[in-house]
């Protein structure tokens, strides 16, 4: 999913191997984007897992403020689902916190390990469909 706040940037789907990069959109919100086209929003559904290239590095209260957690593995959430005006995308590390995606520090790499069950299946019916 990209949140609210990323609807009117340009998007794609996740996908298995993908090297993500947290960036600021400029509009007060943070996301992933790939590399290759940091302009475009790269979607995480639910459940995906995610490996990062170092811990993670999260920013509190104010943007000089960081703290570094002690994990580079996170699976891609969705909270605040009854609140739209919240943000509703976050990781959630090993140990259950839970943190939004808009709180890390910019310029952080994160690969995509696996996607959730059924939007592998989804992908594997495309591909034998040829739509893939």
């Amino acid at each position: 999913m990209c949140d609210f706040s990323l609807e009117t940037v340009t998007s794609r789907p996740a996908r298995i191997g993908d090297r993500l990069t947290t960036r600021d959109f400029g509009r007060g919100t943070r996301g992933f984007a790939a590399p290759e086209n940091p302009t475009v929003a790269v979607c995480v559904l639910a459940g995906t897992e995610l490996v990062f290239s170092k811990n993670v590095i999260v920013t509190r209260f104010f943007r000089w403020s960081l703290t570094t957690m002690s994990h580079s593995t996170a699976t891609f959430r969705q909270v605040n689902k009854d609140r739209p005006d919240l943000y509703h995308d976050a990781i959630e590390f090993p140990d259950g916190q839970i943190v939004l995606l808009t709180k890390l520090h910019e310029g952080q790499e994160a690969t995509v390990l696996q996607l959730p069950a059924q939007s592998r299946d989804a992908t594997q019916q495309e591909v034998e469909r040829g739509i893939a």
